[in-house]
């Protein structure tokens, strides 16, 4: 019986955070709702602009409607990596790391593979990512977190995000760990 009350008592302390990370979401979509139409309403106002406008006028509505594209852009990026309300985006380890040197630090690294620079778009063997090289506490080094059938790995001082499914290299992030 304790048991059951106590289980209760923690399903219902995540009732609310769940509630919130779906407000967020909600949020987020309206932003982008917004944020595209006012790219419409600045493609109709250019077209206007160039049909009988000024050239200053044309100038003033070619700017507002690359400023509003650039938003729209970089709140789409913004709801791309954010992560249960929090944001983790792509650079959010590296003040951290300057905070935390300790936990960046190489250590003793091992590998069968010799050493290689590695881009997104390539193709890897899989004895770059055997499970002995996968990062499993991205959370802690504030990395993002991987998509479906994704990994981050670390390869010497560099940490690749692969796809697991197909030996794609997705992101590389290089130097990572501080050397000795």
């Amino acid at each position: 019986m304790r048991n059951f009350i106590i289980a209760g008592l923690m399903a219902t302390s995540l009732v609310p955070v769940a509630g919130q990370a779906q407000a967020v979401d909600r949020g987020e979509r309206a932003e982008l709702r917004r944020d595209r139409q006012e790219v419409r309403e600045e493609r109709r106002d250019l077209d206007r602009a160039l049909r009988n406008g000024t050239r200053e006028d044309v100038r003033d509505a070619r700017q507002d409607y690359r400023g509003a594209r650039q938003e729209l852009r970089e709140d789409r990026r913004d709801a791309r990596s954010d992560y249960r309300g929090r944001n983790y985006g792509r650079n959010d380890w590296r003040g951290y790391r300057d905070r935390n040197r300790e936990l960046y630090r190489g250590g003793r690294w091992q590998s069968s593979n010799r050493y290689q620079t590695f881009r997104p778009g390539l193709r890897i063997g899989s004895g770059y990512y055997q499970p002995r090289y996968y990062v499993n506490d991205y959370g802690r080094y504030h990395l993002p977190r991987p998509g479906y059938n994704q990994r981050w790995v670390r390869h010497y001082n560099d940490v690749l995000l692969i796809d697991t499914r197909r030996g794609y290299v997705v992101d590389v992030i290089r130097n990572f760990y501080w050397n000795r």
